[in-house]
């Protein structure tokens, strides 16, 4: 039985019968503020998670951190990242860490395998225990610490909700989002970082700001089209092999910025005239209300709310289409034996 607010979103057949159905939740917003469409209740509150990146690195770029550390584009897109944990990504984390003057002990994100199956399996062979490093959050702490020290605030709680650096990062959220910060809901991510739910709606209309932050304040104009630019420049530090912002991102060749957060959260910002001739940006956010595990929901809900918009190509779909928006399931001998798709369509306002 669905949960209030949400609806169905994404079904499993096998011979022809629906054997599961994934419900969920869907805003599409305008940078006015405008609801464009919807499914579901679009002021479903749900937790960002890692689609609170972008928010979570914006005072230390507002603060200058990028030029007091010489930090590249390319290093400010891993702080936004969800990293896949490849060498690449250490060695981009280790140049972070040294122009930073932070180390790798410092970091309260744990650890985990990386995502990167290759890079999991050759240090599995190895024995090379998995270290914080690896963490997909890793670029994220270390930005958190790194403005820590530029202010000269408390390194050893910086993760703490109290914390100075916590707390201007759900101030700023909220006021991009067109909120109060004691409106958000907040929590603990997997990383031990605050993190926060907010309605669909306002953050789909922040994430219309972090696309086209023309009308905001000069230097939070800055931040947010510096961030936007280095995410859309470089998809693979955001990501990695095989994942999907990473690959949606560069499927869709500068035009949006995505950010995919656990348990089926995915946010995206569509720059100005992906709509059309003279269209304004437009801010998504979605939840898939089970979590989605394996993610197949959230991606192909996500490629079927482009469609049906008109954001993407026919041939920006085809690459995209080990994602969806349809999807063959196979079994263990790889016999095709049913069928993954979306069954919503969206409301316009």
């Amino acid at each position: 039985m669905s949960e209030p607010g949400y609806r169905p979103v994404f079904s499993l057949s096998r011979g022809g019968q629906q054997e599961s159905v994934h419900y969920g939740a869907i805003a599409v917003v305008s940078l006015g503020g405008q609801l464009l469409a919807s499914y579901g209740d679009p002021q479903q509150m749900a937790f960002l998670r890692s689609a609170a990146k972008p928010f979570q690195v914006m005072p230390f770029v507002l603060a200058g951190g990028l030029t007091h550390y010489g930090i590249s584009s390319q290093e400010l897109a891993l702080m936004c990242a969800s990293h896949s944990g490849t060498d690449e990504h250490v060695a981009m984390l280790h140049s972070l860490m040294h122009k930073t003057g932070i180390g790798e002990a410092q970091l309260l994100c744990g650890t985990h395998p990386p995502y990167h199956a290759p890079t999991a399996e050759r240090m599995l062979r190895q024995g090379a225990a998995a270290t914080p490093e690896r963490h997909n959050c890793s670029g994220k702490h270390t930005g958190m610490l790194a403005y820590a020290r530029l202010r000269g605030w408390e390194l050893d709680s910086y993760v703490d909700v109290a914390h100075p650096l916590q707390q201007e990062i759900l101030s700023l959220f909220a006021e991009l989002a067109g909120m109060q910060t004691g409106q958000l809901a907040v929590g603990v991510d997997g990383c031990s970082a605050p993190n926060w739910a907010a309605p669909l709606h306002n953050t789909a209309l922040a994430y219309a700001r972090l696309a086209d932050p023309s009308g905001l304040p000069a230097a939070q104009a800055a931040a947010c089209a510096q961030i936007a630019e280095a995410m859309r420049t470089y998809p693979n530090m955001v990501g990695g092999p095989e994942r999907f912002d990473t690959d949606l991102m560069g499927a869709a060749g500068g035009q949006l910025v995505s950010k995919v957060g656990a348990d089926g959260f995915q946010a995206i910002g569509l720059a100005p005239g992906v709509l059309g001739a003279g269209s304004g940006a437009v801010g998504i956010a979605l939840k898939i209300a089970d979590g989605d595990a394996r993610k197949w929901a959230s991606h192909a809900v996500t490629l079927e709310v482009l469609r049906q918009l008109g954001a993407l190509s026919a041939e920006q779909l085809a690459q995209l289409s080990a994602y969806g928006p349809q999807r063959t399931v196979t079994n263990w001998s790889g016999k095709a034996v049913g069928l993954a798709e979306p069954v919503f369509r969206l409301e316009r306002a």
